[in-house]
This record gives structure tokens, sequence and C-alpha cells, in this order.
């Protein structure tokens, strides 16, 4: 298989790790297969992709879209480096409220799989990165939603106490105090 698909602590969120074929030219790689990817645990449908560029120090962070518009991201790194995060913030899960990151690259090539249900965010280690995602609802600026970066509730390790923020993004409310629609609802 070209993918390896590994659940982190929250077993929702799946780190993707595609399997890249190099040599003195380069390297290819497939980022993107829908039958591997439903074989992995990922079987949601993607109907838009974003690209974004930030600078060292950016925080972009922590969104999500309520439902009915809910998104589902694949986010993976085209240049440099990210930590990238999501928050479970679906009601009654017993993971509610607990977070977990990961170290997308363009060297790893690893990409980060983030459920309906999660809110979502990243830091730029590098220079400058370039951030891909492909999403499963489009882009509803009535559903869009976010929490603040530092809630300590959550107490995210973002690796720095002074991030760059959008104006929006320094006023995001609490988990707590968040327009959430996320219920849980167990795998059978």
């Amino acid at each position: 298989m070209n993918f390896t698909f590994e659940p982190l602590n929250i077993p929702d969120v799946i780190l993707v790790k595609p399997k890249p074929f190099k040599d003195d030219r380069g390297f290819f790689l497939e980022s993107y297969k829908a039958s591997a990817f439903k074989e992995g645990g990922v079987t949601d449908t993607f109907v838009q992709d974003n690209h974004s560029r930030s600078s060292r120090g950016i925080l972009r962070g922590l969104h999500y879209q309520k439902e009915p518009r809910a998104q589902s991201k694949l986010v993976s790194v085209e240049r440099r480096e990210i930590l990238d995060v999501a928050v479970d913030i679906r009601k009654g899960s017993p993971t509610f409220g607990r977070w977990v990151s990961a170290h997308l690259s363009e060297d790893n090539h690893h990409q980060l799989f983030i459920p309906v249900g999660f809110a979502h965010g990243f830091y730029v280690l590098s220079e400058v990165a370039d951030v891909t995602y492909k999403i499963s609802a489009e882009y509803d600026a009535a559903a869009d939603r976010g929490i603040a970066w530092n809630d300590p509730a959550i107490g995210i390790d973002w690796g720095t106490e002074a991030p760059i923020l959008s104006n929006k993004d320094k006023t995001q409310p609490s988990l707590n105090e968040a327009d959430n629609n996320f219920s849980y609802q167990e795998r059978l």
C-alpha cells in the first residue's frame, strides 16, 4: 500500500503517511487515492481544496463550521513545516476538549485527517509555509466559527506564547462559550 494510516491519541484523527518513491530526479507520491483512504478508515468525500501561505509565527485557528455545513479536513504541507492541531469539540465525547497534534512538512509528506466535530488550527514553524487541505463541505461564512487558540481549558502547547493572529482569531470565545452544535456519536 502507498499509505500508512495511524490513529492518534484521539483515534478519529488519523495521521496519513504517503509513501514517496524517490530517485536522483526527485520523488513521486500519491497524495490521495479514494480506495486506499476508504480502506484506511477515511470515507469522507472531499468537495473543495484550499491553499494558504503563511509566514513564521502565524497561528491560524482554531476553526470549524457548524452543522449542517460541518467540514472534515485532510491537511498537507506543500512547502516547509507547521504544527497542525485538532481539538475534539463533540459534546458527550470521552475526549471532549482534548487535542492532538502532528508536525507536517514538505520533507515528511505527512497529512492529518481531521473529522467533523473537531476544531482545527496550525502554527507555522518555518520561514513560510504553504498549507493545502481538502474539505468535505464548501466554505459557508454563516456557519464559520472558532475557539480561542489559548483557551486554558484546552491547554494546547503551541511552542509559543505570542503568535501572530488575525483580528478574528484574537477575539474567539473559549470552548465552553463557543457556538458549537456537535454531539458525539459512537462508531458501531
